[in-house]
């Protein structure tokens, strides 16, 4: 796993390359919205990607988790089923609705079920690299939702430019990224992570929490500025050492959730152990959000290996699989 991370960016040049060589081909109904169907590893780059584009695609892009999709869903959606593996149970019965429905798919997978129905119904896929943990390959499924996306002009160019920018960025920044993320993984050792960030960056808190289950073996939780200030903060009311909180913040961030950040440690320094905060770094949204995604994923194998775990290891997960085949 800690090679695996190490290689992220050459993961993102790769996929770039497979995204610009990728065979889509027209919707032959005009879209007027968007699902992305993946769950875990295969579905993180979804909800990154899907609060990435907000300001910028020209119609709705939305995120199931779950085995059924939206009653919205018809031959003017665009479904996006990200099943790195091609078995997906859930996502797999996302792709049979979605072909009822007779939407317009386009699948990213290294194989399976998923790629069999797709080649068997000439369906558009993009096949990425297999052999994997799914969670170890976000970079291939990420690029590939902005390649899709600025195929069917949901969105613009833009994030051809600003993925190559992302990648000179970790590169140049990787010694002082993994200097930090040890510092980070020192305050987490022995503790309960919780975890903070604002609206549009949830889904890098949420990558952040897997990455944590996955690699660190650890529980965590994570919440969002400013909705966490309506509910959450209110139960910030006993000293817990065992609670460790790091919160993601946009050095651009909108000033008032800024002033909200500064308002909550104020707060939740009388009850937590230590309160670390992340910066961002990068010029656009898509940097910053790849700067997180490999900071976060540096703590968490760093963290692992002091805590003595197989980071590899998922056997629950396998557990899981093996007894839901059995029904």
């Amino acid at each position: 796993m800690k090679s695996l991370v190490a290689n992220f960016s050459k993961q993102l040049s790769e996929a770039i390359v497979i995204g610009k060589n990728a065979k889509l081909t027209e919707s032959k109904n005009k879209i007027s919205n968007v699902l992305i169907c993946g769950l875990g590893g295969s579905g993180i780059g979804g909800s990154v990607v899907s609060e990435l584009v907000v300001g910028n695609a020209s119609v709705p892009v939305n995120v199931t988790k779950g085995y059924f999709i939206p009653s919205y869903v018809n031959e003017n959606t665009l479904i996006i089923i990200s099943s790195y593996s091609g078995n997906t149970e859930e996502t797999f019965n996302c792709l049979k609705l979605a072909i009822a429905k007779n939407a317009k798919i386009v699948s990213v997978t290294s194989g399976g079920k998923v790629l069999d129905i797709s080649r068997a119904n000439n369906y558009d896929h993009i096949i990425v690299p297999g052999g994997m943990p799914p969670r170890s390959c976000l970079g291939y499924s990420l690029t590939q939702l902005f390649f899709i996306l600025g195929f069917f002009g949901i969105i613009n160019n833009k994030y051809k430019i600003e993925l190559e920018a992302a990648i000179k960025l970790i590169e140049a920044e990787e010694n002082n990224i993994i200097a930090e993320a040890t510092s980070i993984a020192e305050k987490l050792i022995g503790k309960i992570p919780v975890i903070y960030t604002t609206t549009y960056f949830e889904g890098i808190a949420i990558r952040f929490r897997q990455q944590l289950n996955e690699n660190s073996k650890v529980l965590c939780w994570h919440h969002i500025i400013p909705e966490m200030n309506h509910n959450e903060l209110v139960g910030w009311t006993e000293k817990n050492d065992a609670l460790s909180v790091v919160i993601f913040i946009d050095k651009d961030e909108y000033s008032r959730n800024l002033a909200r950040v500064e308002i909550n440690k104020e707060v939740i320094k009388k009850y937590a152990s230590h309160i670390t905060e992340i910066y961002s770094k990068g010029n656009s949204e898509i940097e910053k959000a790849i700067y997180f995604i490999h900071l976060g994923d540096w703590v968490s194998v760093i963290l692992g290996e002091m805590r003595g775990a197989d980071l590899m290891e998922v056997n629950v997960i396998n557990h899981l699989k093996s007894a839901l085949s059995k029904i």
